[in-house]
């Protein structure tokens, strides 16, 4: 190619290159959405998560789709936030599936159930299990699309006023305690409140309440729990790996263009690696403090953990005889749990339990 014919080619791939940025720029619409959050501000872990997604979908779209992120109560109350999605009166909100169980039990699933999967697990089922799908099958009848948005890892099993030795502890206990397992745990004695995350302390210091849970060492010391209820038990069985999620009102998330819905379902996937990232880096040294300022750390006996796993079952036998949608999301999660554990106990727990057992005899 002679060299005039050459720089007359390069100029016009240079010009065609230079108008197909701003066009694609362009073309995209101004999009203004709003996000509430099922949680305050001072929870910066888990209320961050919105703040995770806001950034992400502004910078990646040159700012042109919005999410602007209310704090619980600033638009709704924290437990009404997938009503403000169904209804309309926000696009999207950031909670827990779980908090909605009182619509019906199914709901317990987005989040965690008793003895069910870890984080591990519970992001496999959601992104490779069929496991979001057949959730959004379900939330459809809400008006609801949902989108994984954050977990916390294995958390804690509360605060109490008291030791909790046996059984017969837990009888009588008012404890705040979310979603499916406070059912699990009427069984046991226990009478189970729903209260919201900003809504516990006074709530335990004020003695309405003798126990609650919450999520682990990271929030529990900004909550100031240790100052009320000295007894710091583990593990959270009823929440093995708790999940959060995104949750879009449908006519909303349908009316994006395709490119917006790729943007948003990436950056809720950052979203969800980030808060459980965040977690697991600053559980321990929030441990660490809170037991260095008196709090005593107590796991839950065999018996009691027997005693749950068997009342667990029995809730989830009498729900499924009920509830079609609940037995069929039960049912594909405890296949995949169980075949997730056989894989599990060969390598992760191998590998951990030798760890563990070396850090506690000086060898690491």
């Amino acid at each position: 190619m002679k060299r005039r014919q050459f720089l007359k080619v390069a100029s016009a791939g240079t010009a065609a290159g230079a108008i197909a940025s701003p066009a694609i720029a362009q073309a995209m619409p101004e999009v203004r959405w709003r996000v509430t959050s099922s949680f305050p501000k001072s929870l910066d872990t888990i209320f961050g998560a919105s703040e995770v997604l806001s950034k992400a979908v502004s910078e990646a779209t040159d700012g042109k789709f919005q999410i602007q992120v209310f704090a619980a109560g600033e638009i709704v109350p924290g437990l009404q936030a997938s009503d403000a999605v169904t209804n309309g009166t926000v696009e999207m909100c950031h909670t827990a599936s779980y908090y909605y169980v009182g619509k019906d039990p199914t709901f317990a699933f987005g989040t965690a159930v008793p003895f069910g999967l870890n984080a591990r697990q519970q992001n496999a089922w959601f992104y490779h299990g069929g496991g979001n799908e057949l959730l959004n099958e379900f939330y459809k009848k809400y008006n609801i699309y949902a989108l994984p948005g954050g977990n916390t890892g294995c958390q804690m099993g509360g605060w109490f006023r008291k030791e909790i030795k046996t059984v017969a502890d837990l009888q009588g206990v008012k404890m705040r305690i979310g979603g499916f397992a406070g059912q699990v745990m009427a069984k046991l004695g226990v009478v189970p409140q729903q209260i919201a995350g900003g809504d516990i302390y006074p709530a335990l210091e004020k003695g309405t309440i003798d126990a609650a849970e919450w999520v682990g060492p990271a929030d529990d010391e900004k909550l100031g729990f240790n100052k009320v209820a000295p007894y710091y038990y583990y593990p959270g069985w009823w929440e093995g790996g708790a999940s959060l999620h995104f949750f879009l009102n449908t006519a909303k998330w349908e009316a994006l263009p395709k490119i917006y819905k790729s943007i948003l379902t990436t950056a809720a996937a950052l979203a969800n690696v980030d808060m459980q990232a965040k977690y697991d880096a600053r559980n321990p040294g929030a441990l660490k403090r809170l037991v260095g300022a008196g709090a005593q750390l107590r796991p839950f006996s065999q018996e009691i953990l027997e005693a749950c796993l068997k009342a667990s079952k029995e809730v989830y036998a009498e729900t499924s005889a009920k509830n079609p949608d609940f037995k069929k999301v039960y049912e594909a999660m405890s296949a995949f749990r169980n075949d997730e554990y056989l894989w599990f106990q060969i390598a992760e727990y191998t590998y951990d339990n030798f760890l563990i057992r070396a850090r506690a005899a000086n060898q690491l």
